[in-house]
């Protein structure tokens, strides 16, 4: 982390965005990644052969689609298959992983363009396939090979955190019918409908305490964005968004290896460098992206980015706070809860998201936000990003 205060390192922004509908797709795993990559190029007014790096998060593609090599395959099919192009895998935190590499390295001078999309194409596997290929983040020695499943791992997270700090049950579940609520606006969330607390408590069980309605839905997505330096950023567009922070931590793969099962220590950590490199802090933040793998997991990361104390982020999504018109909107998307979670894609809908956000151009749109968090993890708290984005001309 003191790395980045002793290598100068030059401003970057986001100029263009794109993301395909999430849900049920009859497209393939690379035509979704090209969707999203052609809207954020165009939208961003800048020529193909411009582009200089491509990264692409993707987790299980090997697995569930069949398909590998997929950043060459994208620079193959948008015609500039003579730039490098990587493919970063960290379970969940795929997208926020290419995002951060295509920040890094426009920020240390390597390049000046540099796509990063996020995709993945799971609804043609059966759920047995997708619970198995998603359980390859966990340890398989240690733990999974024993039967530990996600669901499972964030069911003894809801109890203890429900038992150590006396969240409720309907507490968590405030946490889904917002979600739910805002992802009604949103023409690319998977679930356009909103439910209560009981529809959620009353769903059908998965692992005790976690209900279906606490879950994220097997999907099918892609988004992209496109980074330049913030100096020419305005030759392309009126509005591009700056990146103000990136942190990127690893934290314990197992259960068995948690201090805490309350809290992950990679969010606390990827939080503090981002925190550092913006100069800002919780309470300069306006409107929140984290990853609500389980209705639990939004409370969690809530707590761990410093927006609540530990205990307190349950009474505060109950009371409204997280709300659209709260103090600390969250999820406007819908979340992964509704928006849908395909899960190499997560991390960069996120930006796209709060991209918008900051543009006021998101359909679910909060009161003129200046400054936006995302929040991406993988497995059970093995890996976080956070990234920090300000709006041009009217950062905090």
């Amino acid at each position: 982390m003191s790395q980045n205060k002793k290598i100068p390192m030059r401003p970057v922004s986001i100029i263009g965005v794109g993301c395909t509908p999430f849900g049920k797709s009859d497209s393939s795993i690379i035509d979704l990644a090209i969707q999203s990559s052609v809207e954020a190029i165009n939208s961003a007014n800048v020529k193909y052969d411009d582009i200089q790096s491509i990264y692409l998060g993707n987790f299980v593609g090997e697995r569930l689609a069949n398909q590998g090599s997929l950043g060459a395959m994208l620079a193959d099919r948008l015609d500039i298959s003579d730039i490098p192009a990587t493919k970063t895998e960290g379970a969940c935190a795929s997208g926020g992983i290419a995002f951060r590499h295509a920040f890094l390295t426009i920020a240390l001078g390597l390049y000046d363009f540099v796509l990063a999309t996020g995709v993945e194409k799971m609804t043609s596997s059966s759920t047995p396939d997708v619970t198995a290929a998603l359980a390859t983040a966990g340890d398989m020695e240690m733990e999974m090979y024993a039967g530990l499943t996600f669901p499972g791992a964030f069911a003894m997270i809801m109890a203890s955190h429900m038992q150590k700090y006396g969240t409720t049950r309907e507490q968590i579940a405030s946490v889904s019918v917002k979600n739910h609520r805002n992802g009604t606006n949103n023409p690319n969330a998977m679930f356009q409908k909103e439910i209560n607390v009981e529809d959620v408590i009353t769903s059908r069980e998965i692992s005790e305490p976690i209900r279906l309605f606490d879950c994220p839905p097997i999907s099918d997505g892609a988004a992209s964005v496109l980074l330049c330096p913030t100096e020419i950023a305005k030759n392309f567009v009126n509005n591009p968004v700056n990146i103000l922070g990136s942190g990127h931590a690893s934290g314990p793969i197992s259960l068995s290896g948690m201090n805490d099962l309350t809290s992950f220590s990679a969010t606390a950590i990827a939080a503090n460098e981002a925190y550092a490199m913006s100069g800002l802090r919780a309470e300069d933040i306006d409107v929140i992206e984290v990853h609500d793998c389980f209705s639990i997991a939004e409370i969690i990361a809530l707590e761990d980015l410093g927006f609540f104390n530990k205990g307190e982020g349950g009474p505060a999504t109950e009371s409204g706070i997280t709300a659209l018109n709260g103090k600390y909107p969250t999820n406007p998307s819908g979340g992964l809860i509704a928006k849908g979670h395909p899960v190499g894609a997560t991390g960069i809908a996120q930006i796209y998201e709060l991209t918008k956000q900051l543009q006021g151009l998101s359909t679910n749109q909060t009161n003129d936000p200046e400054t936006a968090l995302a929040h991406n993890l993988g497995g059970i708290g093995a890996l976080s990003t956070v990234h920090i984005l300000g709006k041009t001309n009217g950062t905090k």
